[in-house]
């Protein structure tokens, strides 16, 4: 049986909106999974290949980062970093060394991959455990991708922060014209690659169809085929699923901003107004009460 909650939000279209783009993203990052991984072990490989100091091993615990700051390191951890910067698109940006743990970049691709990266994936492991943001932001400040005009990634990438960044999770009808027009155009820089033709079709179908409750029946969505249907799961249980990830993302996000805020000079509404959002749901705050509480604890410090 469906939640009222979840009725309510499922008919209201801006909100409807605003889910549907963001399953768009959830499908985009399972299509550059293995893209990504593909280009950056070939890149990886290729740096080894013709740079005989990249494959000494380091052998210091000194080679640390700090934030973005990384001085005190040895000589191969060095010359790795001038690697890095020198096959970065804005090499004069900031880079998040701290995403790093340099004695690895000789042996883990995936390493070398997260110094162009958004702060905050210094526990992943792989592309697979990364979202829409991180793998975006890989293509575009490394240089390997350089068969994508970066143009049409900053615009996804653009649009992916407004979505994101939404106090009201709404989006109108017309933002989501322009959003289609957008990710279409960045699915077309990868029309080589089989799986991201894939892509492009599940998203035009995310977004042509209508996610409304029939409250009549409270069980019923359009007619929709979900390619990750789960043996005795419904299409509402299924959308549960991924507006729970999707919101699981948004308050990560909040929260990593949270707490590097030191001196708690960052606005913290956007968190306050997400977080009155889960509790006005009741099924969305059962299924965040430990984010909940989390945030509660964040504001009793404040």
């Amino acid at each position: 049986m469906v939640s009222e909650e979840l009725v309510a939000r499922l008919n209201d279209g801006g909100y409807k909106n605003w889910l549907k783009a963001g399953r768009c993203l959830l499908i985009l990052k399972g299509g550059l999974h293995p893209v990504t991984s593909k280009h950056m072990r070939a890149f990886h490989r290729d740096l080894l290949l013709h740079n005989p100091v990249l494959q000494t091993q380091c052998h210091t615990a000194a080679c640390r980062p700090r934030g973005n700051k990384f001085s005190m390191a040895c000589r191969v951890c060095t010359e790795w970093q001038t690697v890095i910067l020198r096959h970065h698109r804005h090499p004069g940006a900031s880079v998040n060394w701290d995403n790093c743990v340099p004695p690895q970049w000789r042996t883990d691709y995936w390493e070398v991959a997260k110094a162009y990266m958004p702060r905050g994936q210094g526990k992943v492991k792989g592309a697979d455990q990364c979202d829409a943001s991180a793998l975006l932001n890989l293509i575009n400040f490394c240089d390997c991708f350089h068969s994508v005009d970066t143009k049409y990634v900053r615009e996804v990438i653009r649009y992916r922060n407004e979505l994101m960044h939404s106090c009201e999770l709404h989006v109108k009808d017309e933002w989501m014209k322009h959003y289609r027009m957008t990710l279409k155009r960045f699915i077309q820089q990868f029309s080589h690659v089989p799986q991201m033709e894939r892509v492009g079709r599940d998203i035009d179908e995310m977004l042509t169809v209508d996610l409304s409750v029939c409250v009549s029946g409270l069980d019923k969505v359009d007619s929709i085929q979900f390619d990750a249907v789960h043996e005795g799961a419904s299409s509402t249980d299924l959308i549960g699923q991924w507006e729970a990830e999707l919101l699981r993302e948004k308050l990560q996000e909040l929260l990593h901003d949270d707490d590097d805020d030191d001196e708690n000079m960052k606005d913290s509404e956007p968190l306050k107004r997400l977080s009155g959002f889960l509790q006005a749901n009741r099924d969305l705050g059962a299924r965040f009460s430990a984010e909940l509480q989390t945030i509660n604890s964040l504001q009793d410090r404040k």
